[in-house]
């Protein structure tokens, strides 16, 4: 399967994998940005955006191969791959499944232990929910919780550009990663083997994923950097992104 993607910019190969239920076009900030010292390269996963629907359970693993799939198409060996949120998930599935091909590694938003219980029914009755009601009818309660109140306050567009985006998005895909995501694995262990450059980016309001398992996760990481964007919630990238650019750009001097 060959994933639809959006690319700009040269230079070291930078691959940015979006968070759930989200498309490429999360990355627009990074693409503009960013695109003077890489070539950002921002797919949509299997089941969003234009990419394929899929059959089935979507696994972590999957997402990787066919991240690792597009690499090869684009004639690719080494890149920094990075992610938000799943996208996060499916970079450290990357990580442990092709280490020869991590330039880099940038973390946002996003942890590396395995779902408990009740996540993972929280994860069953949304892929449920999306397909019984829709993703227009879930993308209003999705929202709010990705922003966080400085942001909703100072930029009130930005819900309403995140909430397009989710409402948009297939219901079978949707389902498809929420059930992935409930049976990955937890990578913790796979850190400390992850000898690149590395990056893990959280918002100081990030309630969804605290500022305190981005902290955890950056010591268990042999040569990694956190930056912690304040006032920034789960959305860090599309909530500062002046300060989330500046450090991929210190992320990309390193790899360099």
């Amino acid at each position: 399967m060959k994933l639809q993607h959006e690319e700009a910019g040269s230079g070291i190969p930078l691959v940015l994998i979006h968070g759930f239920p989200l498309d490429h076009t999360l990355w627009h900030p990074q693409l503009r940005g960013l695109a003077k010292s890489a070539r950002v390269i921002t797919p949509d996963l299997r089941g969003f955006g234009n990419s394929p629907r899929p059959r089935g359970p979507v696994t972590m693993e999957r997402h990787a191969l066919d991240v690792k799939e597009l690499l090869d198409h684009l004639g690719i060996d080494r890149a920094v791959i990075g992610g938000l949120s799943m996208g996060g998930y499916v970079a450290l599935a990357f990580a442990e499944l092709f280490p020869k091909a991590l330039a880099g590694l940038l973390l946002c938003n996003t942890r590396a232990v395995a779902d408990g219980e009740a996540a993972r029914k929280t994860r069953e009755t949304v892929a449920l929910r999306a397909v019984e009601e829709g993703m227009a009818a879930l993308a209003p309660v999705m929202v709010h919780p990705l922003l966080s109140a400085a942001t909703r306050n100072a930029k009130p567009e930005l819900a309403g550009f995140i909430e397009a985006m989710i409402g948009r998005q297939a219901p079978a895909g949707v389902a498809a990663s929420s059930r992935g995501m409930a049976i990955r694995p937890d990578r913790r262990p796979c850190l400390p083997k992850i000898h690149v450059p590395a990056l893990v980016v959280t918002g100081s309001d990030d309630t969804l994923i605290p500022p305190a398992e981005s902290e955890a996760m950056a010591a268990l990481l042999p040569d990694a950097q956190l930056v912690v964007v304040p006032k920034a919630g789960h959305l860090s990238n599309l909530e500062a992104p002046e300060a989330f650019n500046r450090a991929v750009h210190s992320l990309l001097g390193q790899v360099a």
